[in-house]
């Protein structure tokens, strides 16, 4: 995001992830382990993999898990390019918006899904909370939430249009996994105006939340 807006947390953009073994400039590529079989493990690029600046301050980990995940779009250009490359390259602009023009420590939301349907992690140690299971590093992302909600970056503006193929399968098995991981209810993914006096993350998509339980809840189920 640039600056932060009366009616909007900030404007974020971008994600990426990349195939296992796979690492962007020499960058560390780790996936999750599978908790439970039923949920197939996304593949996740951590922040050395896409070159991440080292945060400017002591992040703030948390013991206890979150119990919801919060849905966003970063109300950035719905772009035609959805290669990996471009999804690096946005990334480092998030994390640039966010410490050097906000002035926040690091990104500001836990993990990031792009238009092509890569999955980034945003805030450091947000990918080994997850993996873990255990515990989640306070974000930025809603406030009243950061400290409790696990807070999903989609890339791009969706008031009037539908979100990418791309986007919605990613982001449905990725919450699943989170669920698994975290013991979190298919029924507690909610969109950010349901916590915060903002439209994100846009008509079209916060609509979609329902519809976005019930996929979640079929992955869970192994269906």
């Amino acid at each position: 995001m640039r600056k932060p807006q009366a009616s909007r947390r900030t404007v974020l953009r971008g994600a990426v992830m990349l195939g296992v073994g796979t690492a962007v400039g020499g960058g560390a590529l780790f996936t999750t382990g599978i908790a439970h079989a039923e949920v197939p493990t996304p593949e996740i690029m951590d922040c050395d993999g896409w070159g991440a600046k080292e945060p400017s301050g002591e992040l703030n980990q948390l013991t206890d898990n979150p119990n919801k995940i919060l849905v966003h779009h970063t109300q950035s250009a719905n772009v035609d390019d959805t290669s990996q490359q471009a999804a690096i390259d946005i990334a480092r602009e998030i994390q640039h918006w966010h410490m050097d023009e906000n002035g926040w420590s690091d990104s500001g939301q836990h993990f990031t899904i792009s238009r092509g349907g890569y999955v980034l992690e945003g805030r450091h140690t947000s990918l080994k909370h997850l993996t873990d299971g255990s515990g989640m590093v306070q974000g930025a992302h809603a406030p009243g939430q950061n400290t409790s909600a696990i807070g999903i970056e989609n890339q791009g503006t969706y008031f009037e249009v539908e979100p990418p193929a791309e986007l919605w399968t990613s982001l449905v098995n990725f919450c699943a996994y989170t669920c698994q991981q975290y013991g979190i209810a298919a029924t507690e993914i909610y969109g950010h105006r349901d916590y915060v006096d903002t439209d994100c993350p846009g008509d079209v998509l916060y609509n979609k939340i329902p519809q976005l339980r019930e996929e979640v809840q079929k992955v869970l189920d192994g269906s």
